[in-house]
């Protein structure tokens, strides 16, 4: 009876147990996340430049929520493979969703500034169709190189560079969002900060980010109800849109090309979190091949982008943390049909309508906390100050997103008084011309060091920790390209808008930055870390140097 019993187990077919109810608190997590980042990239457009609503959600949302089907709809095939092939029972999907840095960053690096420029909204759309292809293409070739790229750069600037958008994009300005309305949006924060930060567990095991928005939400309308804040009157819709393919990223390919220094470090950042992002998977016990990963998600960015979608799709860094979780394939596969649908049929968009930004922005700061955490801890110790280095020029990018939101709003206002008071506006002139004066110094160095924030933290992390490891040839290298980078506008572009450019056709007025002066800049650095490489003292040790300094 044993012997029998034993062979009939050992003859049965292998099924893979795809399905838990671990995977309801796993979806409710991964589909929040997404959902979360179209919320804010509708609030942000929106809210920050008075984009039509219509266009977000019957182009954008359904192209970008698309993206997100097929590359969950992939990974949760990738799953059932893998059980099959090693004969895991409780393989767990890696989880597919919008990339949070580059959903806001294009939001208000790319969209926002392309329509408050050209204030066609069709045009701005099809700039961010554009950008997204870009994206994708430049994903889809760093799938093949990745780990190349990742052995060259040292980690400091590529995890750096993300942590500038972590505490700029992530932490500060949802922060603006969440002291919008405060009571809500600390309850929420402070779930978050309760189960996910401090990791403690809630009871009866509901889901924190679920319960986090839900808590904010009716804080929020509740607050509103009583008088206590502000709410605006809703008539929320559900607004269809298919996502069809187009070729209307075409039109949007001139004006895309001078953000290919944006869109270079989110696809690469992306590669490089993929890989990252499988390793992580390989030690939990789910050993997924990396390059059918990140093709996966270049595949995703692209077809999103041909049909209308402005944010790329990535892995998510929490593969092991959805496994202990116990989700298995069912949480993704429900994901991408929810997300897939919802941006078709608008219930994403009626949610986005509905749910408060206070509710949800906690959401984002506890991914860029995250972020800024795996930042200083996967980079060697001594490295930390070229991670602090990189995430300096995000900085310079939150005051310029700030300073040109001023900058166009005053602008606006004189432009009315022109038109409705010519005699005012005549008589202001001279005292805004000497406020303009000495506003134009800082107004455009901030803006030629805000442009092309992402790579130049990558450079700038990447020379430090050159410096501090006396690899003295390569900070050296880095410089130069950092120089060269410079004198073309990839990154520092002096131009308003963040424009590539020739650089001998760029005026100089003797108070704005140009690009021979920062590109002199850092081939200046170049020559002095060359020469000081040579000397003695270069040679000494990094413990010896260290005493010598103390």
């Amino acid at each position: 009876m044993t012997s029998s019993s034993t062979t009939a187990k050992s003859t049965a077919p292998f099924r893979y147990q795809w399905a838990s109810w671990g995977d309801l608190n796993a979806f409710f997590g991964l589909m929040l996340d997404n959902v979360t980042n179209l919320v804010f990239l509708a609030g942000i457009l929106i809210y920050a430049f008075g984009f039509p609503a219509d266009i977000i959600y019957t182009k954008m949302f359904p192209g970008t929520a698309l993206g997100v089907l097929v590359g969950d709809v992939i990974y949760t095939w990738m799953a059932f493979r893998l059980a099959k092939r090693t004969g895991n029972r409780n393989v767990t999907a890696m989880p597919l969703g919008l990339d949070a840095p580059s959903t806001i960053g294009i939001a208000f690096a790319v969209i926002g500034p392309t329509y408050m420029v050209s204030h066609n909204p069709i045009l701005a759309w099809q700039v961010g169709m554009a950008t997204l292809i870009f994206i994708g293409v430049i994903k889809l070739v760093l799938s093949f190189f990745g780990p190349y790229v990742q052995k060259v750069i040292p980690e400091a600037g590529l995890l750096g560079s993300l942590a500038g958008i972590g505490i700029a994009l992530l932490g500060f300005l949802p922060l603006v969002e969440t002291f919008g309305a405060p009571v809500a949006g600390l309850v929420a924060l402070g779930i978050i900060l309760y189960a996910l930060v401090a990791k403690i567990k809630l009871p009866l095991g509901i889901p924190s980010v679920f319960l986090a928005v839900a808590a904010g939400t009716a804080v929020y309308y509740f607050m509103g109800a009583i008088g206590a804040s502000h709410i605006e009157k809703l008539s929320p819709t559900f607004p269809v849109g298919f996502p069809i393919p187009t070729l209307g990223f075409l039109e949007g390919v001139p004006g895309a090309l001078k953000y290919l220094p944006i869109a270079i470090p989110f696809g690469l950042l992306t590669v490089i979190g993929g890989i990252n992002v499988t390793e992580s998977a390989k030690v939990a016990g789910d050993d997924y091949n990396t390059r059918n990963i990140l093709l996966t998600e270049a595949i995703a960015t692209i077809i999103a982008g041909l049909c209308g979608g402005v944010s790329q799709s990535t892995p998510y860094i929490g593969h092991p943390a959805y496994k202990q979780m116990g989700g298995r394939a069912a949480y993704t596969l429900a994901t991408g049909i929810f997300v897939g649908l919802g941006g078709i049929f608008g219930y994403i968009s009626f949610v986005a309508q509905v749910l408060p930004l206070a509710a949800l922005a906690p959401i984002l700061i506890f991914v860029g906390l995250d972020i800024v955490e795996q930042s200083y801890h996967a980079t060697p110790a001594r490295h930390a100050s070229a991670v602090t280095m990189a995430i300096l020029p995000s900085i310079a990018e939150l005051a310029r997103i700030q300073m040109a939101g001023l900058l166009q709003q005053v602008r606006a206002v004189f432009k009315i008084l022109q038109e409705k008071a010519p005699d005012a506006a005549m008589a202001l002139q001279p005292t805004l011309d000497a406020l303009g004066l000495k506003f134009q110094h800082t107004w455009t160095t901030i803006n030629a060091l805000g442009h092309g924030f992402i790579l130049t933290g990558m450079m700038w992390g990447a020379i430090t920790a050159s410096l501090i490891d006396r690899k003295y040839k390569n900070s050296v290298i880095f410089l130069l390209v950092t120089a060269l980078l410079s004198f073309f506008g990839v990154i520092h572009s002096v131009t308003e808008t963040g424009g590539l450019y020739l650089p001998w056709n760029v005026p100089y007025d003797g108070l704005s930055p140009h690009p021979y002066t920062i590109a002199s800049a850092y081939a200046s650095v170049a020559l002095l870390f060359f020469v000081l490489g040579h000397t003695k003292e270069a040679r000494e040790p990094v413990a010896a140097a260290k005493e010598a300094v103390h």
